[in-house]
């Protein structure tokens, strides 16, 4: 009974796993968007600092139609790129990126009109231009990171990173380009300088921010509990691991190697695992930038 009872429950915690991940990437597309609505609202309008992207665009033509908000304008320019991402990433990206979109349009809105900014908060822009380009790649890359983007020249990037493998970083970088000289035609040349700094910035950030975001860790690991530890990693952590036999070169003694590949939420849990068990294994590890397969980012 006791063993029934244990199976059903792993059982049902299997069927809840789904569910929870599902939450998680939402919660981040939700976090990510509005990390980049407040770099939007605070930092880059209210000095006219149109670094790139659909909100860039946005503030060049707010500026010719100052009633139109800027959030507004965004949602009207996103829903012309969405077919893009549809036809050329996929139905699961287009749909993540139309609600990505529609919600960040409707957060810049909202912090607009609850919480206005309608000076610069200090006298100083490139500080501001920092911190501003700072939230938005940060939270571009978190959304990037969840198989959607924050539409826009985003889905074009995203394309780009696809068929031509470029960064994703770099194709925002290309694709902002022209938007910049427009902010610097209107808005005058220090503020298309300002805007250019920014694209820049904007670009190497989220690639360093994905690359972050993605890194796991390869495990070795030779110690004499050996099983345990493998059961750890399979029953416990859920993840894979591969056994090989080898010999100590210095002792002879015969030794199990187990190599495995986790997050870094995991592996904490598998460090410390393993030093409450056997503080004297012998645990070797490397970060990993990309994983593709099974457990991981899928290879299509």
């Amino acid at each position: 009974m006791e063993r029934f009872s244990i199976e059903k429950i792993k059982a049902a915690a299997a069927e809840l796993r789904p569910t929870g991940k599902w939450v998680r990437e939402w919660a981040l597309i939700h976090l990510g968007c509005l990390l980049v609505a407040a770099g939007i609202t605070w930092f880059l309008v209210p000095n006219n600092i149109a670094a790139g992207g659909v909100s860039g665009l946005a503030m060049v033509l707010n500026s010719f139609f100052p009633r139109l908000p800027v959030g507004i304008l965004m949602m009207g320019m996103n829903l012309m790129l969405f077919v893009l991402g549809f036809i050329f990433i996929g139905s699961e990206f287009g749909t993540r990126t139309i609600y990505s979109s529609l919600f960040l349009s409707g957060a810049v809105w909202m912090l607009e009109r609850f919480f206005p900014v309608t000076a610069p908060l200090t006298d100083d822009i490139l500080v501001q231009l920092i911190f501003g380009t700072l939230l938005g790649a940060t939270g571009m890359a978190i959304v990037f990171n969840q198989n959607a983007s924050t539409g826009g020249t985003d889905i074009t990037a995203k394309i780009l990173n696809k068929y031509l493998n470029i960064d994703i970083g770099k194709g925002v970088l290309a694709c902002d380009f022209f938007i910049v000289l427009a902010a610097g035609s209107v808005f005058g040349l220090r503020i298309g300088m300002y805007a250019m700094l920014g694209v820049i910035l904007n670009g190497f950030l989220v690639d360093n921010v994905i690359v972050g975001l993605r890194i796991n860790k390869h495990v070795v690991i030779i110690s004499r509990a050996s099983d345990k530890i493998r059961r750890f990693i399979v029953e416990e952590l859920e993840s894979g691991a591969t056994i090989y036999d080898g010999r100590g070169g210095w002792s002879g003694e015969h030794k199990e190697i187990i190599t495995t590949i986790v997050n870094r939420r995991k592996f904490i849990k598998l460090r410390d695992f393993i030093k409450a068990l056997d503080p004297e294994a012998f645990i070797s590890v490397n970060n990993i930038h990309e994983v593709l397969g099974e457990g991981f980012e899928r290879l299509a």
